[in-house]
């Protein structure tokens, strides 16, 4: 399950190497690669809503589950009540901690917030990150949706057997942060940094696919 902006080709590796043994199964979420956009702002609970049907369409029955980033999200929600749906799950570069907005983040937000109600279109395109700036205005309302949603009462209800693999050198979902945190709140997880940024799964493929099928036995 691939990253926020990103596709299912991101898993090149994964599927070449895990094809050979294995029914691989790798969607496009809507709004993402060759699916559909969505007619309203979808949150993480109605991607994992939508998870939870493309299954039962598809015809997986207790998969394992890889996924990245805002893919982990979407698997973190739909394990948290629905955990006998899956097998193991593995994590990489996993997303969904809300870390506490120091003072200068909410004086951004609220200098946002003022200048929007004068200047609008200013205000969107001077600020804000550069992957929300590039959204179009339905996608940024699930953005928000999506990145303000803490996962960490989720995360703590997951019984499913749990590897986490990060990049050593990831500053988008850093392992000392986001990495560490999900470790101890998935009961009974493992916690592996690889060499390689927050794509570490193609960057180091072979370390990532050797400790994928070690796992799943």
């Amino acid at each position: 399950m691939h990253g926020y902006g990103s596709k299912k080709e991101s898993f090149f590796y994964q599927i070449k190497f895990l094809s050979q043994c294995y029914r691989v199964v790798v969607p496009d979420f809507p709004c993402f690669g060759a699916s559909e956009e969505t007619d309203v702002p979808w949150s993480v609970g109605d991607y994992a809503d939508w998870l939870e049907k493309f299954m039962l369409r598809s015809g997986v029955d207790k998969p394992h589950i890889i996924a990245h980033s805002f893919g982990a999200r979407v698997a973190i929600k739909l394990l948290a009540d629905r955990g006998e749906r899956c097998e193991k799950l593995i994590i990489t570069g996993g997303a969904g901690i809300v870390k506490p907005r120091s003072p200068q983040y909410m004086r951004r937000v609220s200098r946002y917030r003022r200048i929007k109600k004068l200047f609008p279109k200013f205000a969107e395109k001077h600020f804000g990150s550069e992957e929300y700036r590039s959204l179009n205005p339905l996608m940024r309302e699930s953005y928000k949706k999506i990145v303000n949603e803490d996962l960490k009462d989720c995360a703590a209800n997951i019984v499913n057997e749990t590897l986490l693999i990060y990049g050593r050198n990831d500053t988008v979902t850093p392992p000392n942060e986001e990495g560490k945190i999900f470790n101890t709140l998935i009961s009974g997880s493992r916690l592996e940094l690889i060499d390689g940024g927050h794509f570490c799964f193609s960057e180091n493929s072979e370390i990532f696919n050797s400790l994928t099928t070690d796992f799943l036995g």
